[in-house]
């Protein structure tokens, strides 16, 4: 087990790379931890919440919502947790949300940490200290930013995880291969999904290389008021199509992604769209969708990055390198409607 500390505006994180759940115990005391979990996770592993009081939530994006948060409060409340009270977050990203949501609010702040089990979460979700839940078809419409006390990696509790799971991780990868890492880009292209999860030295190492390029962008810019934004690219539509359209948070960023190299082509002269969309196709991530361009738009124009008159849109100058561009929401509602009817 590797321990890496880093330093955040609110608060210090430890991540243990390398780890295995039964570490857990030595990070907190059972007596004084609740652990929060959905019952997908429960069931596949649920020798190893024996002796641990837990609270199991329905699984799916669904149920992040504010009457799943007011359930997790009484159960606290019935467990009679305190101010010393610690909350693990044992699941995937809808599970770190929520727990980190509720650490935040419960007599006003409780310490919390995450046990991420799925791609997605490893790389992306449970880093960062974004914490919040869904308001109708809004995304992640409330919430705040707060840092977990650890983060603890298990890579062998990704062997439960569907195919369809994997995908989703790997949307965020091949993000962060987009915005900032072409040299994992043309790994990628060279290797393909059974291997990653098959080869017990790959998928540490490519965990790792994701953890390391989100916490250096966090560090940078914690509230989001420049660098971070680039973490959206392909969430700017993903977010306004997912909740929609019943799509995974992975399917849906992979559509958001193809539509913004398009945008990128357009307003930046980007040429490499067909690399992104042939490496998340080989990924078996979906690269196109039919929607209805003008309700799609009516929620995208509440999204967290939009400036008065503009939408700040993550494209991408070239493989490696993305930026934010103020995109007026005239533009890009013609351009939104144009393209859902093609």
């Amino acid at each position: 087990m590797k321990k890496l500390s880093y330093k955040f505006t609110t608060g210090k994180t430890d991540f243990y790379f390398g780890a295995a759940f039964s570490h857990l115990s030595k990070l907190v005391l059972k007596s004084e931890t609740i652990i929060i979990t959905d019952k997908h996770v429960f069931d596949k592993h649920v020798s190893k919440f024996k002796g641990w009081n837990t609270i199991v939530l329905k699984p799916g994006e669904e149920f992040k919502v504010q009457q799943t948060v007011d359930a997790v409060i009484r159960q606290l409340i019935d467990l009679e947790a305190g101010r010393k009270t610690i909350l693990v977050g044992v699941g995937g990203g809808v599970v770190t949300d929520i727990t980190g949501y509720v650490a935040s609010i419960y007599m006003r702040g409780l310490s919390f940490g995450f046990v991420p089990t799925t791609l997605l979460a490893m790389v992306d979700a449970a880093i960062g200290g974004k914490n919040g839940i869904d308001v109708d078809v809004y995304k992640n419409m409330v919430g705040l930013i707060r840092q977990p006390a650890f983060l603890l990696y298990d890579v062998n509790m990704l062997k439960t995880l569907p195919q369809q799971e994997w995908a989703n991780g790997m949307a965020e990868i091949i993000k962060h291969a987009c915005i900032k890492d072409s040299v994992m880009f043309g790994l990628l292209e060279k290797t393909n999904l059974e291997s990653i999860r098959t080869n017990k030295n790959l998928l540490p190492a490519l965990v790792g290389r994701n953890a390391q390029i989100k916490i250096k962008i966090v560090q940078n810019d914690e509230f989001e008021k420049g660098e971070r934004k680039l973490l959206n690219f392909g969430h700017t539509l993903g977010h306004a199509i997912e909740n929609q359209y019943d799509l995974s948070h992975g399917q849906a960023v992979a559509i958001g992604m193809t539509y913004a190299c398009s945008l990128s082509g357009e307003f930046l002269k980007f040429r490499e769209s067909d690399r992104v969309v042939n490496l998340l196709q080989q990924y078996e991530l979906p690269t196109y969708a039919k929607f209805d361009g003008a309700k799609v738009f009516e929620v995208m124009k509440m999204d967290k990055k939009r400036q008065k008159k503009e939408i700040d849109f993550i494209l991408l100058e070239k493989i490696g390198r993305g930026v934010i561009s103020s995109i007026p929401l005239r533009v890009l509602e013609k351009i939104i409607t144009a393209n859902s009817q093609k």
